[in-house]
């Protein structure tokens, strides 16, 4: 079923819900990615990949980065590896703004991390938020 309409905007009922808490943008490139795929089985990597170009995970939702570019390692190689993601983190973003997002969203012993901790903690906070709007 494709995600975007014939005017190109995401059709709501066909986004994820983190997707549909995010702005237009992240909206539409999930949209016109996914639908621009070959073949089914690739459409939702694509479509992410996109995504994770120009948005972060912050929380339930996704907001647009500072800069563009590859958000992590596995994204950095580009198609199917054996890299783990960072689940929408910034993985490449600085230890600054990194602290800052766990400030917002309140991670605990964040003064004291490290940048990778920082990710896997963000990550962490990530899901969790995830799950309860979902709930």
């Amino acid at each position: 079923m494709p995600k975007a309409g014939k005017n190109g905007r995401a059709r709501q009922d066909e986004i994820p819900s983190t997707l549909r808490r995010s702005d237009e943008k992240a909206q539409d490139t999930f949209a016109q990615a996914y639908d621009s795929a070959e073949d089914e089985s690739r459409a939702a990597r694509t479509a992410w990949a996109a995504v994770k170009h120009t948005h972060e995970k912050v929380g339930d939702h996704w907001e647009p980065k500072e800069e563009n570019g590859p958000s992590d390692a596995s994204a950095e190689q580009g198609g199917l590896n054996s890299e783990d993601t960072a689940g929408g983190v910034d993985a490449n973003a600085s230890k600054e703004h990194l602290y800052e997002i766990a400030q917002e969203l309140d991670v605990k012993g964040r003064s004291d991390m490290t940048k990778d901790e920082l990710v896997e903690a963000i990550e962490k906070a990530n899901d969790k938020r995830t799950r309860d709007a979902r709930d």
